[in-house]
């Protein structure tokens, strides 16, 4: 059996997404502090993409600054897609854990990652005429990406294809309702936050008077 190092399970994992995670189950490897690094760079290629893209392909609004959105695009939707899967994935008697999902998932996320920063450098040098460039290259890393997660869900709970998919579906439809009850929990604590401002103020005031 093999015996790499984190950094090489990643490239062996994103180089054959056919038995690269079956080798890591196998071999029960694995790194999460890896895979917490992968989803932070996750966050900051969403960051850049969305501040420092090209002025030709995309525009940047300085004075409307909001790191809320990048942190609910990438690390959110990650936890989201880890817990989601986890949860769906139990009912239906996978093997995984949910420190493999982590693990496995956040490998998966490396060619959209690499494609994010390559086209943040293409935009900086081609023109808009030769966007077909940049399409293509994103169209590549986002296609690799969804076959590594397939890959990896398949290989860490050992389901067969057409189970995968079912699990894929129904982890989406449980990341769409965990992100609902969050909109509406986080709704309720600005609401409660409106309420006791309003209140301190008026009894400032009362006291003031």
């Amino acid at each position: 059996m093999m015996d790499l190092k984190p950094a090489e399970w990643v490239r062996h994992a994103v180089c054959h997404p056919v038995e690269g995670f079956e080798d890591m189950r196998w071999k029960k490897s694995g790194s999460v502090r890896t895979a917490f690094l992968i989803v932070f760079l996750l966050f900051v290629a969403q960051v850049a993409n969305g501040r420092l893209y090209g002025f030709q392909f995309g525009v940047t609004y300085d004075k409307t600054f909001n790191i809320i959105p990048y942190i609910v695009q990438s690390i959110i939707l990650f936890a989201a897609w880890v817990v989601g899967n986890w949860s769906v994935c139990t009912l239906l008697d996978g093997e995984g854990t949910m420190k493999n999902i982590c693990i496995y998932s956040a490998y998966a996320l490396v060619p959209y990652i690499v494609q994010v920063f390559v086209n943040l450098i293409l935009s900086h040098i081609l023109v808009r005429d030769e966007a077909v460039f940049i399409q293509a290259i994103s169209i590549i890393g986002t296609g690799w990406t969804a076959i590594l997660l397939f890959s990896a869900i398949k290989s860490v709970h050992q389901y067969s294809f057409g189970k995968t998919v079912f699990a894929i579906i129904l982890t989406i439809v449980a990341m769409f309702i965990m992100l609902f009850l969050l909109v509406l929990f986080m709704s309720l604590v600005q609401q409660v936050y409106i309420f006791i401002s309003t209140i301190y103020t008026e009894i400032s005031y009362r006291i003031r008077v």
